[in-house]
């Protein structure tokens, strides 16, 4: 039986409205989410991975954004649809997100006890003592030292480590069926990271999904089940990650894996991609890593490739998967 995607996102498209032009964020990205996985959201800064995160919740500031085309369905809803007040029930109870920044979701002008008092009050049917020893349970569950005193703080007496879980406690408290953790350990240092990754691990159920979206890949091979790779606003390759990590069918996820020295290992050499990314506000024509491509042909400077399948579960954005694929259907007929 074919397992109901938790979320699917089909053909989102996101633009910005800017004083230089049309800036393409997120264009024709599809990918779906089964619950009880860990994937991974992978690619270089800006190319499209938060935006995509923020717009599946509707928390892009419109304007300058607008959301062009697609849809984002979540257990049977379709989140870029739904009213205001039925979005408000979703976003917590079953989306939690844990953002980069903490401070996108905590105000410096309240407490931090108040403040996830009143996310557990808006959800939960609690008087404002339960919802308070309710909040800080989930404080001490997610390690937070002294978490008593850190209910009267303010965000602003926090170190780095401390407000990432004050936002994981906030993010888990309400028993989401999917979190979304947007680079989740960065800025914090290596010991710290070690422990919100460990936390996460722990925090795992079969029932709850988690999308790690993050530029790290030793993070991404520590913890996830698979891989969705971001290029220049699209999806460039997904598939189970050791599939894709071992043997990656896009030139573009190859040279990400053998620019990061830990994953290079063996005989494989360290290499920098050659060239830069290309503007949002012009992208070529074509497929958009060819500039940057040793593999690239007349074609890729002329039309964009599709996904195409390159192997249960996995697909790829590029030519050569065409060809591999329809050298697979020549072979078998």
């Amino acid at each position: 039986m074919t397992m109901t995607p938790l979320l699917d996102i089909r053909n989102l498209g996101v633009v910005f409205d800017t004083d230089d032009g049309v800036l393409t964020a997120v264009d024709d990205v599809s990918f779906a989410i089964n619950p009880g996985e860990v994937v991974g959201l992978v690619g270089e800064s800006g190319c499209g991975k938060s935006v995509t995160a923020m717009t599946a919740l509707r928390l892009i500031p419109r304007p300058p954004g607008r959301i062009v085309s697609g849809e984002v369905w979540f257990a049977g809803r379709d989140l870029l649809a739904l009213p205001p007040a039925e979005l408000q029930t979703v976003r917590g109870a079953g989306i939690g997100m844990i953002f980069q920044e903490p401070t996108q979701a905590l105000s410096p002008l309240h407490r931090v006890g108040a403040q996830l008092v009143e996310a557990v009050r808006l959800h939960r049917d609690l008087s404002e003592t339960d919802a308070r020893r309710y909040a800080l349970d989930w404080l001490r569950k997610v390690g937070l030292p002294d978490p008593e005193q850190r209910m009267h703080a303010y965000p602003f007496s926090l170190s780095g480590g401390m407000l990432q879980r004050v936002m994981i406690a906030m993010a888990l408290m309400l028993g989401p069926s999917l979190v979304i953790a947007d680079e989740p350990t960065t800025a914090l240092d290596v010991t710290i990271q070690a422990q919100i990754l460990d936390l996460l691990r722990e925090l795992r159920t079969p029932e709850t999904a988690l999308l790690l979206i993050t530029h790290d890949l030793g993070v991404v091979w520590e913890m996830c089940d698979r891989v969705i790779v971001m290029y220049a606003s699209r999806v460039v390759e997904q598939g189970p990650l050791d599939a894709v990590f071992k043997a990656p069918a896009h030139p573009y996820t190859r040279a990400l894996l053998d620019s990061v020295v830990s994953l290079a290992g063996g005989d494989r050499k360290l290499v920098a991609i050659e060239g830069q990314v290309p503007s949002p506000l012009a992208y070529p024509v074509g497929c958009r890593f060819a500039p940057r491509c040793p593999h690239a042909f007349a074609r890729c400077r002329r039309e964009q490739p599709a996904l195409y399948p390159v192997a249960e579960g996995r697909v790829s954005a590029c030519f050569l998967a065409e060809k591999s694929e329809q050298s697979t259907a020549n072979g078998e007929q």
